[in-house]
């Protein structure tokens, strides 16, 4: 069944504008808009009640790979050099070291609790091993928290250099 161009064009539009409005009502309420963008995905996806097919796993991965770009990009925009220079150093070691021990730790639990092949546990633990910088960056600005010290930019530095390393191990 061939749907039309302009049908698409008011799907698309139609997510869009439900995003905006997410996005306000998640400033009101103190819930990240991250939360309030999965569960319109989640309703507008093919198990949802919008029933939106979506079988394009290539687009999938084009679109996330833009999406990382940006969001990585965004969020160093935002990060003061003078910030990270003093937690530099312990920074690029929890981003590059903390992530393959906690992606072999997650490996060998998968293997050994789960009943996965060495192989397939070590790759979840590689997919979630890395903490979301989108996640981050975008808590850390709607709780506009009081962090003590070079906490904040220390988990925005983490958060933001520790997607290569963990694309790098998947």
């Amino acid at each position: 069944m061939a749907i039309a161009l302009e049908i698409i064009f008011l799907g698309i539009s139609l997510l869009f504008l439900v995003s905006i409005i997410a996005n306000k009502f998640s400033e009101r309420l103190g819930v990240p808009a991250l939360l309030i963008f999965l569960i319109v995905g989640m309703l507008a996806g093919s198990e949802g009640p919008g029933g939106i097919p979506f079988d394009e796993p290539a687009v999938a991965q084009i679109i996330g790979i833009i999406a990382l770009a940006y969001i990585l990009f965004a969020g160093g925009f935002d990060t003061r050099w003078d910030e990270v220079r003093p937690i530099f150093w312990p920074g690029v070691a929890l981003s590059t070291v903390g992530v393959v021990l906690t992606a072999v730790c997650l490996g060998a639990f998968a293997s050994l609790v789960l009943g996965l092949s060495p192989l397939t546990g070590f790759l979840l633990g590689a997919v979630v091993s890395s903490t979301d910088a989108a996640a981050v960056f975008s808590v850390l600005r709607m709780a506009r928290a009081r962090l003590k010290g070079n906490l904040r930019p220390f988990l925005e530095f983490e958060s933001g250099s520790n997607d290569p390393m963990a694309v790098f191990l998947t």
